[in-house]
Parts: C-alpha cells; sequence; structure tokens
C-alpha cells in the first residue's frame, strides 16, 4: 500500500469512527428523549384519571366513569388503559367495573408496595411503553382523599396502568439515524476527495524521494525527481536532482577508479556504495601500512610489519615467508609458524626447487594432487611468490586443515597482494639501501668485511658477548714479505695473492665466523664459541693450505708463507679490542721467531703498560 493509500484509508477511519461516534450519540440521546416523553405523558395522564375521578365521586356520579375512562384512553399512542382498586376502596366501595381488578403481577406490585413500574415491550414490528402508577391517599393538597376514603396518609388507594405505542418515537429515531449517516456517509467522500486532491501530489512526491532514493542505495544515482507541486515542493525535487546529478558525476568517477583496485581486491558486496565505502577503507589501511613501513630503516622491520597484518588482520595462523636471492638461488626463512616446515630441505638451498618461485605463478593444492612435490602432503596449502626485483624475491606459503578453509584463506590472496604491491617499491629501496651499506663494510678487493664493519661489530657485539658467555678466537694473519711480491711482480700480482688468500679464509671458517681485511695484507678471523685447541687447528689449516698455493708470475712459479697470531675473548681479555692487539703481538712474535708459524698469545709478550 502506497502513502497516498494509507493516508486516505487514516483519513477514512477516522471519519467513520467520528461518524459512528455521531451516530450512537444521537441514537441513544433519541430513544432517551422518547422514553422520557412517554413517561411524561403518562404522568399527566395518571393526574387527569385522578382529577377526573375525584369529580366523579364528589358528584355522585361515579357510575359514569367508564364513559370518561373510554375517552382518556382515545389518547394518542394510548393503546390500553385500566385502573384497578385497592383492597381498601374495594372494602369501603365494592369491588367495581369488571375490569378495574389486577390483570398482571405488575398490577399487584404497584398496590403492594406503592411504587411507578415502567417497562418496554420490543419486537422486530413493535415497541410498547407499560407504565403502572400508583394512587396514594395524602391528608392535605388537592383533593383530600382522606375525607372521602377510609384509609389513613400513605395508604395505596388503586393503580392506573398505560401501554403505550412508541413505534413513531423508535421509525422517527431511525429515520433521523439514516439521515445523519448519509450526511456522514456524503460528509467522508467529500474529504476523502479533498484529501486525496490536495495530499496526492506530495505523496507523489514522497513517493519519487522513496524511489529515488531505493535505487540510490545500489549506487544509481540516475534517477531525476518529478512534481506537479510549485513553490516549496518544485524546490526540493529540484535540489534533489542537482544533488543526484553531483553524485552521479562524483560517484561515477569514483567508481571508474575504483574498479582498477576492485579487481585486485577480495572485497565484493551487491551494494556499490558498500563496497566503494570497503574498497576505501582498504586503500586506507594499505596507504598507512606503505605510509609506516616507509619510516623502517632495513628490511627485517618491514618483514615484521607484513608478518603482523597476516596474524591479525587476515587471522592467517599457520604460515611462513621466504626472501629468494635470485642471483645464488638460495631461499632464506624470514618466519614461520608453529615451527613446522611447509617444504623439504631441499627447497631452501636451491630455491628452482620451490615451484612458486621457479613458474612465478600461485600453487594451489587444490588444483591437483600433490602439485609441488616438495611441500607437505598432510595439509591443504597455497604458495604465493612476489616479485620484488631482479635480484630479490618472496614466497607467502600457508596452510589448512581442510579445502574449505584453504579456500576462505586464499579470498584474502588479493588484498594481501595489495600490501606487497605497496611494500615492493619501500623492500627493494632497503635492499639497494642495504647493498650500498654492504658495500661500504666490505673490502673491495677481497669482498670481505673491512675495517669498519669491525668498528660497527665490536661497539654492538662486545656487551651482549660478555652478557651471554659467547667467547671468539681471535686469528691475526700477515702474509710474509707481501712487499715484495708488489715491488718484484707489480700491484696486480699482489691482488692475486691477496684474493687466494681471502678464498681460503672463507673455505675455511664456518658461517657464524667472521673473516675481515684488517689492512693491506693482514686478515682478521673472529671464531665463534671455539676451543683454544680448534683455534689453533683452524690457524695450522689456514696456514698449510696457503703455503701450498703456487703462483706463476711471468717465468717465475712463487710460494708465500703466513705469519698467524692467536689470542682469546673474554678468558684474556674483557675487551675484543685488547684481544685483537694481543693477537697483533703474537703474530709479530711469529715474524720475529721465523715467520710461516701460528703463535698463541702469551703474557709475557707485553709489558702490562701498552694498554
Amino acid at each position: 500500500m502506497n502513502a497516498n493509500r494509507k493516508i486516505l484509508f487514516i483519513v477514512a477511519l477516522m471519519l467513520i469512527g467520528l461518524a459512528v461516534a455521531t451516530i450512537t450519540n444521537v441514537a441513544l440521546n433519541f430513544r432517551d428523549y422518547g422514553y422520557n416523553n412517554a413517561i411524561e405523558k403518562s404522568k399527566m395522564t395518571a393526574e387527569i384519571v385522578r382529577d377526573g375521578l375525584t369529580a366523579h365521586m364528589v358528584n355522585g356520579i361515579m357510575d359514569k366513569r367508564e364513559f370518561f375512562l373510554s375517552n382518556i384512553a382515545n389518547i394518542k399512542d394510548v393503546q390500553k388503559l385500566w385502573i384497578v382498586r385497592s383492597q381498601t376502596v374495594i372494602a369501603q366501595h365494592g369491588e367495581g367495573l369488571d375490569n378495574e381488578h389486577p390483570r398482571d403481577a405488575i398490577d399487584r406490585r404497584v398496590l403492594k408496595e406503592g411504587t411507578p413500574v415502567r417497562e418496554i415491550y420490543e419486537d422486530s414490528t413493535n415497541a410498547v411503553l407499560r407504565v403502572t402508577i400508583p394512587y396514594i391517599a395524602t391528608a392535605y393538597g388537592n383533593p383530600n382523599c382522606l375525607a372521602c376514603h377510609n384509609a389513613k396518609e400513605g395508604d395505596v388507594l388503586g393503580a392506573i396502568s398505560m401501554e403505550f405505542n412508541i413505534n413513531d418515537i423508535r421509525q422517527t429515531g431511525a429515520m433521523t439515524i439514516a439521515k445523519i449517516f448519509a450526511i456522514n456517509v456524503i460528509f467522508i467522500i467529500i474529504a476523502l476527495w479533498v484529501t486525496n486532491h490536495y495530499f496526492k501530489p506530495f505523496m507523489k512526491l514522497f513517493e519519487n524521494l522513496q524511489n529515488g532514493i531505493k535505487r540510490a542505495r545500489t549506487g544509481d544515482f540516475s534517477y531525476r525527481f518529478t512534481t506537479t507541486l510549485k513553490d516549496g515542493g518544485s524546490e526540493v525535487a529540484e535540489q534533489m536532482n542537482t544533488l543526484f546529478q553531483k553524485m552521479e558525476d562524483t560517484f561515477g568517477g569514483i567508481k571508474h577508479n575504483l574498479n582498477t583496485f576492485a579487481s585486485r581486491s577480495n572485497i565484493s558486496c551487491s551494494d556499490p556504495l558498500s563496497t566503494a565505502g570497503m574498497i576505501i577503507q582498504e586503500l586506507s589501511d594499505v596507504y598507512k601500512f606503505k605510509k609506516t613501513i616507509e619510516l623502517d630503516s632495513t628490511k627485517d622491520a618491514i618483514y615484521e610489519r607484513f608478518i603482523y597484518v597476516l596474524k591479525e588482520k587476515f587471522k592467517y595462523e599457520h604460515f611462513a615467508l621466504y626472501e629468494v636471492d635470485k642471483t645464488t638461488k638460495e631461499r632464506k626463512l624470514i618466519h614461520i609458524s608453529e615451527g613446522k616446515t611447509f617444504c623439504l630441505p631441499i627447497a631452501d638451498k636451491d630455491a628452482s626447487e620451490c615451484r612458486a618461485h621457479r613458474t612465478a605463478s600461485d600453487v594451489y593444492s587444490t588444483d591437483f594432487p600433490n602439485l609441488c612435490t616438495n611441500c607437505m602432503h598432510d595439509k591443504e596449502y597455497s604458495c604465493i611468490p612476489f616479485n620484488i626485483n631482479d635480484d630479490l624475491a618472496l614466497v607467502l606459503s600457508f596452510s589448512a586443515k581442510t579445502v574449505v578453509e584453504i579456500e576462505t584463506m586464499n579470498l584474502s590472496l588479493p588484498s594481501i597482494k595489495n600490501y606487497f604491491e605497496a611494500a615492493k617499491a619501500v623492500i627493494e629501496s632497503r635492499t639497494l639501501m642495504d647493498k650500498l651499506r654492504d658495500s661500504s663494510l666490505r673490502d673491495g678487493a677481497t669482498r670481505l668485511y673491512n675495517r669498519r664493519f669491525l668498528e660497527e661489530f665490536i661497539d654492538k657485539s662486545s656487551e651482549q658477548a660478555l652478557r651471554s658467555n659467547i667467547s671468539y678466537a681471535i686469528l691475526m694473519i700477515d702474509i710474509d714479505y707481501f712487499k715484495m711480491v708488489n715491488d718484484t711482480y707489480g700491484h696486480d700480482s699482489g691482488d692475486i695473492v691477496i684474493k687466494t688468500l681471502a678464498e681460503i679464509l672463507q673455505e675455511s671458517i664456518r658461517k657464524a665466523d667472521l673473516a675481515i681485511r684488517y689492512g693491506g695484507e693482514e686478515f682478521l678471523v673472529l671464531l665463534y664459541n671455539t676451543t683454544p685447541e680448534g683455534a689453533v687447528q683452524v690457524a695450522e689449516k689456514i696456514r698449510a693450505r696457503f703455503n701450498e698455493k703456487k703462483y706463476h708470475f711471468g717465468n717465475d712459479t712463487v710460494e708465500k708463507t703466513l705469519s698467524i697470531g692467536v689470542a682469546h675473548f673474554p678468558s684474556q681479555a674483557d675487551s675484543i679490542w685488547k684481544v685483537i692487539k694481543y693477537a697483533d703481538l703474537a703474530l709479530y712474535e711469529g715474524k720475529n721467531t721465523g715467520r710461516n708459524r701460528v703463535i698463541e698469545f702469551q703474557k709475557h709478550m707485553h709489558s702490562g703498560d701498552q694498554f
């Protein structure tokens, strides 16, 4: 039911209610009026009969009273009229006429109680008012009943009963009610017509507004409002049309621009406005994420942000994030939840064994059984590659127990990729910064760490090493008679010797150890958590391998030797710089005692006032 019909229906109900109330009130009042009018007529008739009978009695013509009563009975609307004598009057004056005896229980009740009785008898065709009024003996007033009757004051002398036809009253009331009803019907029709005539344009405008707003909720602002109203109504329609035109132009542009992002998002909704709102919210979240990571100084900090988003926003529980070095083909684990790997170890050693990285395409276990031979097979999984640049890529792997769970997680991938896209440039920038920083901390010829790196490392690690009971063995290494190579065969030949030693150092130590070009032909090695015996063994191994090398410079074959000094942190000093100095003293001890040897630092090698 539209608004116009609702208003007409409500107005009609109100008018009908008012008409019913009016008619009911008139009917009740008219009935009471007719009934009261008949009662008054009965009282007046009773007084006339009483006065007439008194006159007949005083004049001694009581035997003529029947004629008098018959004339009274002919009064309009009086159907029947009779009088009855009480036992007191009968005892004094006799039985009277045949019709002057009580006819029913009402007559007897009135004679006994001395109170009037009024009753109405109605059926479908007739309505009769029965009234029975007693005559009470009085000593005062006119007439003086006690003057003629042997009775006491207050005794019932008789009663008069009358029946009045009140059909006319009922018919008149019915006609009156019918007229009032007809007038009300006409009034209701006129009122509804007037209401419809003046309210219909407003209702049409209201329906227009409803339809336009309903379509606007679905993102359609092409609706235009029309009205026959002037002034205010016309102004409302015009303003709404202007508003919808602006909304259509604005949201049309927004929708067009958001479509690109929506195709890369998991957001979908039947309401375009809600979809736009959610997309804008996600754009805002991605923008905030990007602005945040732009202030992070390292890749690791960015990775931590991304891991937080996966956990808190997308509610991923079991996932792993890998960093792939495209140059070395090495895949580095950045984060894994639950401590359970997704892949076989071979995929970490050789990134080409990772199907997602090798094919540069998303891998879903739901696509084909055992799709990736190096992935787990007891759970459903997805592996998603993200290319950062020519040197670096990321791989996100996540799993679930059931197909339904993994497909639900897959729905969030478009949004996750938006975060990766936002982070891509920042990660690339941090990678470049890391490379530049790494270049500044490495020796250009050997690619070993340089002395600047050593200074930063010691500043950061000394106190932590002492707190954590970490030990280092320091090897100070120097090439014997290296200057002779440069002077005799040139610096290019010297560089070959230097690079050879750098390669031997890298091959002879562990990943946890550090090899540093300390300066010129001097090298420093920090052996992590090793025993004094182990340190000497490593030093001897380096010395022996270097001695085995032969260099061909022109027509000459050259062999070189090393001198190595060994010292220990923190057993020999609580400062790594002191231990380096001790290793240097041990080195020079080796130089002074014949070269080509490994010497451990002893206390007698310094005077005690050098530090």
